[in-house]
């Protein structure tokens, strides 16, 4: 049995946020519960996964709790480095063979890598702990696998604790460990705080073992194992890495993606076989686009759920909607939450929904805002047609029948229905249900003033 400690009590200063930085998201969703997936594939258990926080980590122990049902939580009161926070899990060791310490900004650790340290450490009867290390160009901010000239380990050096020549060592700790058990409960009340940051160091636990006789093995990961989040620098990285294997992912899937360093995916995003995906296009949430959809240039997406064969023009904004087969939107187009467009429906140009309903193939093409709104099937709404949904104290609902013709220019006053095959001509206000098959007309009268126009003309040339 495997015990995973997951440290997440750290504050994250260079990210300048009052978030706490595991909660940051990356590709739509957290650092930290990519590090917890991660665990939970090791332990095989929530009851095996422990989240080590700050004394003030609130935050992140209501995010774990709601999240993560069954993940236990322990709190550093008050932090005092790593080897501390793998010291108030200890609890909940119980008789675990192996205990493995993760962190949670490190959200590119795969648990296969894991798997395979905890295997390199039960082959070696002799060993205390098996390390991920990586090799990096830039090694800035980790500690250095210091080794001896038969290359056996030797220690590991924070950076801040180093000297120069050990700042040059590219081999670096990427705080990934699996320890015995026994060995590492033994061990922890013999850390000590002096160093810089007056702190108990994990690493410290490997030098022990060292001077105890017992072997620390290591492993060597890639780089994108390694790559922890300590600013927003850190964070866009990893961001990229992310999106570019979903983008890699879609297009083995059989989705087009004209220009996929410009497309922007979150991993929670699914795509149905033979969509297409043109440049600058951002698919994020809980999306999931059909077989043979086009999505236009610009376009974005948001917990959105689009059918089959459908095209949406360029640059939309569409959020929490549902869009039926074959349906059209666009361009420039923005679905609000709530909108649920049926088979076959056209919203075009500078059209805005919100928690409109649109049965089969209705149309509304043009400058027009729908809110509040049940159509019919089959009506057509006009250009710049307005649903007054909002009277300035409460919302209210539009309720338009089947083939009905909505001229260009009205304005329907909610609450108000309008039955099956009405007509209302352009430019009418409608305050008033319409029934069934009426024509509702009201404008005022049209005067044409015999040679007016001549007349205004003049007096204008006169002043």
């Amino acid at each position: 049995m495997t015990v995973v400690v997951l440290l997440a009590a750290g504050r994250g200063v260079r990210m300048r946020s009052e978030r706490p930085k595991v909660l940051h998201e990356a590709a739509g969703r957290p650092l930290l519960d990519r590090a917890l997936d991660t665990a939970l594939a090791v332990a095989g258990s929530a009851a095996q996964v422990v989240v080590v926080v700050s004394n003030d980590g609130d935050a992140v122990a209501s995010h774990v709790k709601a999240a993560y049902p069954g993940v236990r939580v322990a709190r550093q009161n008050p932090p005092r480095g790593t080897g501390d926070a793998v010291r108030v899990a200890a609890l909940a060791f119980g008789k675990a063979k192996s205990v493995v310490v993760l962190s949670g900004d490190v959200p590119l650790l795969a648990a296969e890598t894991v798997k395979g340290l905890l295997a390199v450490l039960a082959k070696d009867k002799k060993a205390a702990a098996a390390v991920l290390t990586a090799r990096l160009q830039d090694p800035t901010g980790y500690g250095r696998i210091v080794r001896d000239k038969k290359r056996a380990f030797v220690r590991i050096k924070e950076e801040r604790d180093a000297s120069e020549k050990e700042r040059a060592i590219g081999e670096i700790n990427t705080g990934t460990y699996a320890f015995d058990r026994a060995f590492l409960e033994k061990t922890l009340s013999l850390l000590t705080s002096k160093n810089s940051q007056n702190e108990l160091y994990l690493t410290d636990v490997l030098s022990l073992a060292r001077k105890a006789g017992r072997r620390v093995v290591f492993v060597e990961g890639d780089a994108a194992s390694a790559l922890g989040v300590n600013s927003r620098a850190d964070l866009a990285a990893v961001e990229r890495i992310l999106r570019d294997r979903k983008a890699s992912e879609a297009m083995r899937a059989g989705t087009t993606i004209l220009r996929p360093e410009t497309v922007t995916l979150d991993e929670t995003v699914v795509l149905e076989a033979d969509t297409v995906l043109e440049p600058f296009v951002t698919l994020l949430g809980k999306t999931r686009i059909g077989t043979g959809t086009v999505i236009g240039q610009g376009t974005v997406v948001k917990d959105s759920v689009f059918g089959k064969n459908v095209t949406v023009r360029p640059y939309c904004v569409i959020e929490s909607a549902v869009v039926g087969d074959g349906a059209v939107v666009g361009p420039f187009a923005r679905l609000r939450e709530g909108t649920d467009l049926a088979e076959g429906v056209h919203v075009g140009n500078f059209v805005e929904t919100k928690k409109a309903v649109l049965k089969k193939g209705v149309k509304a093409n043009h400058l027009t805002y729908l809110g509040d709104t049940e159509i019919g099937e089959r009506t057509n709404v006009g250009a710049g047609v307005i649903t007054c949904n909002y009277d300035g104290f409460a919302k209210h609902r539009t309720t338009i029948g089947k083939d009905v013709f909505v001229g260009s220019d009205s304005q329907l006053v909610a609450p108000i229905t309008i039955g099956d095959g009405a007509i209302i001509a352009a430019g009418t206000t409608v305050t008033e249900d319409v029934p069934r098959d009426a024509l509702a007309l009201a404008r005022e009268p049209q005067k044409n003033l015999p040679e007016g126009g001549a007349k205004y003309r003049e007096r204008k040339k006169q002043r």
